[in-house]
């Protein structure tokens, strides 16, 4: 009989320990739209369709541990990102899910399937943005910050070109070791009335890269670093 109660209560042990510590609501905003869809990666697909497949995958894993999730612009008919940041109302956090491109004097001709497209291999790796505007920053960036310190532990690499005043955007770093940027006036991460953060999760210009976040295996591993980030950080105390 006590081997029986040992064995039961280290079942309830286990069961206990593979919950979250602390369940919580995400919002997962698909970046674009059917009109607007984006990047068109070097392959000639919208980055839309990369921003729903990734999204979706996140929804799975983060519902599977027992989160509750919204995912926003799913249908590609959200044009306002004001909808968007409303749609999230109550969100423990906002999560935008996009994928990268480059700067237009980076990017070269080539010959994909008998069309023309364009591509550059010059960058590669993962960015993540928080806005100094937005109400929830402490909280937006601890969890930016964890996400990037996962999406490391899986051996993905932050692209960091973003910061750099002569090959990205000059956005400045937040967190360099884990790959964050400020990106003060991006309208989806300013207007959430919650902690919001922008995940550019690789650049789709680049063919290798592309192939590889087209990856339905690459996709779920990018996804659960993405859940590891979140529950890191939102299961700190308030």
């Amino acid at each position: 009989m006590g081997t029986v109660k040992s064995d039961r209560l280290l079942a309830l042990l286990l069961c206990v320990l593979a919950q979250p510590v602390l369940a919580a609501s995400i919002a997962i905003d698909v970046g674009h739209y059917s009109e607007e869809p984006g990047v068109i990666s070097a392959r000639g697909r919208p980055e839309f369709e990369f921003n729903l497949d990734l999204a979706r995958e996140i929804e799975a894993v983060l519902r599977a541990r027992g989160h509750a999730t919204r995912l926003i612009g799913a249908d590609g008919g959200m044009k306002d990102l004001g909808r968007r940041s409303r749609a999230a109302q109550g969100a423990d956090l906002f999560v935008s899910v996009h994928h990268d491109s480059v700067r237009e004097k980076y990017l070269a001709p080539w010959v994909h399937d008998g069309g023309e497209q364009r591509y550059s291999d010059m960058f590669s790796g993962f960015s993540l943005f928080v806005s100094r505007e937005n109400a929830g920053l402490k909280r937006s960036l601890r969890c930016a910050s964890a996400i990037g310190a996962a999406l490391k532990k899986a051996d993905f690499r932050p692209s960091l070109y973003h910061a750099d005043p002569v090959f990205g955007e000059n956005r400045p770093f937040a967190d360099k070791d884990n790959g964050v940027h400020y990106f003060d006036h991006l309208a989806v991460l300013r207007h959430a009335d919650m902690p919001a953060l922008l995940f550019e999760a690789g650049v789709v210009v680049n063919r290798a890269e592309e192939t590889k976040m087209s990856d339905s295996k690459v996709q779920k591993q990018i996804a659960i670093s993405v859940a590891d980030g979140i529950e890191a950080c939102l299961n700190k105390r308030r």
